[in-house]
């Protein structure tokens, strides 16, 4: 059993999935990821969709030297911003993985949202490149390993109103009020 960073609050109403040293870029798997975070799977399967057909990009927050601008990240008050494909069609293969095991759950699918979604460099793959005067230089490749846990929204309770405790004042707060007062 593979270990993930973070459990679910209540493993019972939730589900995982895992890609390990997958073929893409992290910087842009990691914001592909982060802009996902905290929504509701169909909601972020859609946007992956639509990342896809570039009808929508996807913010660059932290990796966002030489990104260029773009209207559409006006969406998330942001104007550098990608539209990492390959990144996309990784991340939604995972949700696809994470309703399917969801599905085995017999959990709600419509009631799923990502609860936890991280992405880490993977070991980089070595290749070498012919270079000037008979040199060789290095040519890498950066994979990343991702891992998302979904899990279904709790009902909100409602708190239950507490009656007040009478404030407690000092000697000192009691004579400054009768001197107000007076």
């Amino acid at each position: 059993m593979v270990k993930y960073s973070r459990e679910a609050a209540n493993p019972t109403k939730a589900c995982k999935a895992q890609g390990v040293d997958l073929r893409v870029h992290y910087k842009n798997t990691y914001e592909t990821a982060q802009a996902i975070k905290g929504m509701t799977l169909k909601t972020a399967q859609a946007y992956m969709q639509d990342v896809c057909e570039k009808k929508r990009c996807i913010p660059f927050r932290k990796y966002k030297g030489t990104i260029g601008r773009t209207p559409q990240a006006k969406e998330f008050k942001m104007s550098q911003g990608r539209w990492p494909v390959k990144s996309a069609k990784i991340v939604l293969g995972l949700l696809r993985n994470a309703e399917s095991n969801a599905e085995f759950k017999n959990l709600d699918t419509d009631n799923l949202y990502v609860y936890h979604v991280q992405v880490n460099a993977a070991q980089q793959g070595r290749r070498r490149t012919y270079r000037a005067h008979g040199r060789i230089g290095p040519y890498m490749n950066c994979p990343a390993h991702v891992e998302l846990i979904l899990q279904e929204k709790e009902e909100s309770v409602e708190k239950p109103e507490e009656e007040e405790k009478p404030k407690k004042f000092t000697k000192k707060q009691l004579a400054m009020r009768r001197l107000k007062v007076g």
